[in-house]
């Protein structure tokens, strides 16, 4: 149960923790006056964060071999990164916190569903069913509700 549950529990946290960012992230931009600084400054934090992982765990530097012999578009998380980042800043606003992670999420399950389906970027392959049909079709359902609550 413990295998379950704790990772269950840190998804959740980290569920939390996109949304505490986004009105951190929403704050700075209107503190700053500007979504793209308030972007950067999430990212500078986070690059921060990271080195400072990277230097607690003692995580030698990869060998330029290794690095090398990643796909051109394994380096690209980053863009999407920035991306979600930026568009966060500019639409949480504009939508609030409730629909802008709604759509968030059912984006996220409508591509997860896709990815899983055909095993695209290396993922096992799992096959859209019955069930991940219905759980889909109830998020979209969820995202109406709540985002007709918004108007």
């Amino acid at each position: 149960m413990l295998r379950v549950l704790l990772p269950s529990l840190l998804a959740l946290g980290a569920g939390i923790s996109i949304v505490i960012q986004q009105g951190l992230n929403t704050r700075l931009r209107t503190d700053l006056g500007s979504a793209a600084w308030a972007g950067f400054a999430s990212y500078a934090v986070g690059l921060a964060c990271m080195v400072l992982l990277i230097l607690a765990l003692r995580d030698p530097l990869p060998a330029a071999g290794v690095a090398a012999r990643v796909p051109w578009w394994g380096w690209s998380g980053g863009l999407f990164g920035a991306l979600f980042i930026g568009l966060a800043i500019v639409l949480v606003p504009q939508l609030g916190a409730a629909t802008f992670i709604a759509l968030l999420v059912a984006g996220q399950m409508l591509a997860s569903v896709a990815f899983d389906h055909f095993g695209w970027m290396g993922l096992a392959q799992r096959p859209i069913d019955g069930p991940r049909l219905i759980g889909v079709a109830l998020l979209v359902a969820g995202v109406i509700l709540i985002r007709r609550g918004a108007n």
